[in-house]
């Protein structure tokens, strides 16, 4: 990229969502918790708020969520280069590396416009393939893949879903709070609470985001197919609570052109009327504590947050973060098949795994 730090400044919706309070291999691919039990425990939370407190960066949490107090990514990134400045390291911007091969010893990385560059030990921290315009764009997995290792099918995660549901096309432009699942061949697989907004070509929100790496998963790298999330759009009621309550308004006369207001937003009342013009108080309950809605896909990498997959934990050393299959090659952040969940997870492994990696190279 012609400038470092670019995709830092969009984390976080533009404050830096650098780490999270309560960061566990809980919070990453169960495939991965032996490696980031490891990393985590020697590089852990109070040692990356004691890296950026010592740069001179005030932080502050908000549900757990360690921003900078400025709520800017602009200061962390300030601040980082001004570290790389006074320790004298050579930055070299607009090399995009397309190639990294070793002879006698020595690594050789070749740019686009054919410029070389030769090191003794190399670490691949490409990251993934979100918002590639930014610099991730996945050519780094194709450099491990010719050093010899496996990858995991990159797939995108916290990711907005597709549907063709008319509820979508009435309600574009919603939001609500909501209760969401991700039921796989039947099976739930992950459940959110949070934001739900409908759109036109689906389904987004952080209670989306939050559930759809398993549908990611299942849909791109398993070609399956009964795919469903299930939204109870009333969270706050239980389903007996609300049965009474419809009851109620239909006792009432209710115009069933305003049936549900003051339980959803009136757009629903359009979107709804038919449920509400049939009467059956049980079916309008099921319709609201379980709507369904069939996945048909994703949306692509430029609305990902995350990438799930990468370089193959198994090939790497849980302690340095070598590669077990290529002497003096280290990897460090998203490149691995490490896949965190959204609140500060990503950055603080990015911290954690870059300070492994980087401790061990230079060793």
């Amino acid at each position: 990229m012609p400038q470092l730090g670019k995709k830092l400044l969009i984390s976080g919706n533009g404050r830096c969502n650098l780490l999270n309070d309560n960061i566990s291999p809980a919070n990453y691919n169960p495939a991965a918790k032996n490696l980031i039990k490891s990393a985590f425990s020697r590089f852990d939370k109070d040692s990356i708020l004691d890296f950026f407190t010592s740069l001179g960066l005030e932080m502050h949490s908000v549900s757990d969520r360690v921003f900078p107090i400025t709520n800017q990514s602009s200061s962390v990134l300030k601040l980082l280069e001004m570290e790389l400045n006074r320790l004298g390291v050579e930055i070299q911007t607009g090399f995009d590396v397309t190639d990294c091969s070793s002879e006698n010893g020595q690594f050789i990385l070749k740019s686009k416009t054919g410029a070389a560059i030769e090191s003794e030990k190399v670490i691949i921290t490409g990251g993934g393939k979100t918002y590639p315009a930014l610099g991730s764009d996945g050519n780094t997995y194709e450099m491990a893949r010719r050093l010899g290792h496996s990858i995991i099918m990159p797939v995108p995660s916290a990711v907005p879903l597709t549907v063709k549901d008319p509820l979508c096309h009435f309600l574009q432009g919603q939001k609500i709070y909501s209760s969401a699942r991700a039921l796989i061949g039947g099976k739930i697989e992950s459940e959110a609470n949070g934001e739900l907004l409908f759109t036109k070509y689906g389904l987004s929100g952080t209670a989306i985001l939050d559930i759809s790496e398993a549908i990611s998963i299942a849909i791109h790298r398993g070609n399956l197919h009964d795919v469903v999330v299930s939204l109870d759009i009333t969270p706050f009621m239980s389903g007996a609570n609300l049965k009474n309550e419809l009851g109620r308004r239909q006792k009432a006369g209710f115009d069933k052109k305003a049936f549900f207001t003051g339980l959803l937003p009136n757009k629903f009342n359009a979107a709804l009327e038919p449920l509400a013009e049939g009467g059956d108080i049980n079916k309008i309950v099921n319709a609201l504590k379980d709507r369904r809605f069939k996945i048909t896909g994703t949306r692509g990498w430029n609305e990902a947050e995350f990438t799930s997959g990468g370089i193959n934990i198994n090939e790497v050393d849980e302690k340095t973060l070598e590669s077990k299959l290529k002497k003096d090659v280290y990897f460090a952040g998203e490149v691995l098949d490490v896949g965190g969940q959204r609140g500060g997870y990503h950055l603080a492994w990015a911290w954690a795994s870059g300070f492994i990696a980087g401790l061990a190279g230079a060793a």
